[in-house]
């Protein structure tokens, strides 16, 4: 696994924790569950909730809905049925008429994530723990609570979704429209055509060089104004501005006369994509979490989709976490550049948000200290599961499945590794197991079926502890060392709601084959080896252990349940 610098972790602004601080800091439990004010305009598509049982024949069938109408699956995680029938009413009246529909018990649930029109915090059924009131960041536990959800929960979709607006107005119903998020975070666009016959990207390095004026058309009117106050963010990974923010307008009528002067026409729902890189686990599930950020949005689920990676270079894209992209869509992965010299008409697409906006979703985002569980984030991490088919084993009665990542790199590596795990195998209640997770030896796929039958994840610092995201609920992860980046992983963890540790006694521990630092020229804590104490290992690891038996979660499963 490649480790980048840990600078390349969330960094923590100051600047943005008082702006949102400015928001929050009066706001009590209520006030950030209200709905959007009857003023604002809110485009078609966004989610409201909506009572399926008003529309409903005396039959109990749905009058605009043949008889004959078989409920089309959407292959979701169990637990998310709810809250897609909540937001496709039509889809929970085709089920409730289809003898053959597996999903009936989802039916008549009313759940909500809690970002769409009219769902309250009564209607939520989880909720972050903050363990400590904060004095200087709430006023209360509650207000803590309510910061570190529109930080890090579906609090953060309904803030985007509340200035959400048309950006170019179409003319007719067939015509292009635009609408977007604020700052141009997410767009989503019908009917725009795309001239990429002067795109050379075998002539240029710049994955992400904007297309000159007139190479983006639309049939549709731009709202210059409301465009000028959505431009404040111009960076590559921060918004879709350079793309988007210059849009010629062209007269065509109809869809077809649009789609008639392109060579590649966009059939599918489409979602375009900028991504960061590809050969870091860390930096890549920025990619995979503001797609399913993306998804959830638009509320839109389907796997028939394209993913068109935006990318204007000749150079290539590792890519070592690529069988993740299963889980969104059936479709190989599509390059910008692979259209070069054709015109392209986009027919349904969404400009995903991006991996490093200001403010943004898991990099660069701030987060209210002593708080934990974002439902957002075990949301997605049961979708990816549940979409790549890895099933959960555990919790296994008697054991517990210890996965100790063995980095086996040039930093970071653990002299006495034998001596610990040795120690560990002592214990007849631990199941202990040493991988190493290099894509020669095992497929990502085989590596996340071990992360998510793990009840306890020990790594040194780096990015291969991203797995913890796929940990069950009640697991621990246990950074072994935290190489003097503290924040880094115990925030991840944080997001993902499970427990985390990691060495406090650094005088129970030595460095070996210490190196400087590249950049710096002097030592430094992450270009070394190290050894551990190993009683203090046994100690810390025999916590963890107490702490996932304790877990509520922690149900050990019966041989007959496993059967």
């Amino acid at each position: 696994m490649m480790a980048w610098p840990c600078s390349w972790c969330p960094v923590l602004f100051v600047t943005s924790y008082l702006a949102i601080l400015s928001t929050h800091i009066n706001a009590g439990v209520s006030d950030n569950f209200k709905t959007v004010d009857a003023h604002l305009s809110i485009p078609e598509g966004l989610p409201r909730l909506q009572d399926t049982d008003s529309v409903l024949s005396e039959t109990g069938r749905h009058p605009s809905i043949p008889v004959t109408a078989k409920f089309k699956d959407p292959n979701l995680h169990p637990e998310h049925y709810p809250y897609y029938f909540t937001h496709h009413p039509e889809e929970a009246a085709v089920c409730r008429q289809d003898d053959d529909c597996l999903h009936k018990d989802a039916l008549d649930k009313r759940a909500c994530w809690g970002y769409e029109v009219g769902c309250y915090r009564q209607n939520l059924t989880a909720y972050p723990h903050c363990f400590k009131h904060n004095p200087g960041w709430a006023r209360s536990i509650e207000a803590q609570q309510d910061i570190f959800w529109n930080q890090t929960d579906f609090g953060y979709l309904k803030n985007m979704r509340e200035g959400h607006t048309q950006l170019c107005i179409p003319k007719t119903q067939q015509s292009t429209s635009l609408d977007c998020s604020p700052q141009m975070h997410f767009c989503r666009a019908r009917n725009l055509v795309f001239n990429l016959t002067q795109l050379h990207p075998h002539s240029t390095y710049q994955r992400y060089k904007a297309l000159a004026s007139g190479y983006v058309s639309g049939d549709c009117s731009m709202n210059h104004d409301i465009l000028e106050q959505y431009s404040q963010h111009k960076g590559d990974l921060q918004s879709w501005v350079k793309e988007l923010g210059n849009i010629s307008e062209i007269s065509t009528g109809t869809r077809e006369k649009l789609q008639s002067q392109c060579d590649v026409v966009l059939d599918k729902p489409t979602f375009l994509m900028k991504l960061d890189a590809g050969v870091n686990m860390y930096h890549h599930f920025c990619d995979f979490v503001n797609l399913y950020l993306s998804q959830v949005y638009n509320q839109s689920y389907s796997s028939d989709i394209y993913i068109i990676m935006w990318d204007t270079s000749g150079m290539f894209y590792g890519d070592f976490f690529s069988e993740t992209w299963q889980a969104f869509s059936d479709h190989p992965i599509i390059p910008l550049r692979d259209m070069a010299g054709k015109t392209v008409c986009l027919q349904d697409g969404v400009f995903s948000t991006l991996p490093r906006m200001p403010r943004g979703f898991f990099y660069n985002m701030p987060m209210v200290p002593d708080c934990s569980g974002s439902s957002f984030m075990r949301a997605f991490s049961q979708h990816v599961v549940h979409r790549l088919g890895i099933i959960q084993h555990g919790p296994v009665r008697d054991k517990l499945r210890i996965t100790f990542l063995d980095r086996n790199s040039s930093f970071r590596n653990v002299i006495n590794q034998k001596e610990l795990i040795d120690e560990l195998k002592k214990n007849t209640g631990y199941d202990v197991k040493v991988v190493v997770y290099n894509l020669k030896e095992l497929t990502f796929v085989q590596q996340l079926k071990i992360t998510h039958n793990s009840d306890i994840f020990i790594s040194m610092h780096g990015a291969g502890l991203t797995h913890l995201l796929f940990l069950p609920d009640w697991a621990v992860i246990f950074e072994l060392s935290n190489c003097e980046d503290e924040r880094c992983y115990l925030d991840l963890a944080r997001l993902r709601g499970v427990h985390y540790t990691t060495w406090q006694k650094q005088h129970l521990l030595q460095k070996h084959n210490e190196a400087p630092h590249p950049s710096l020229g002097t030592p430094h804590a992450k270009f070394c080896d190290y050894s551990f104490n190993k009683e203090e290992f046994v100690r810390l690891v025999d916590e963890a252990a107490q702490h996932v038996r304790s877990h509520p979660k922690f149900i050990p499963k019966n041989i007959h349940d496993e059967l």
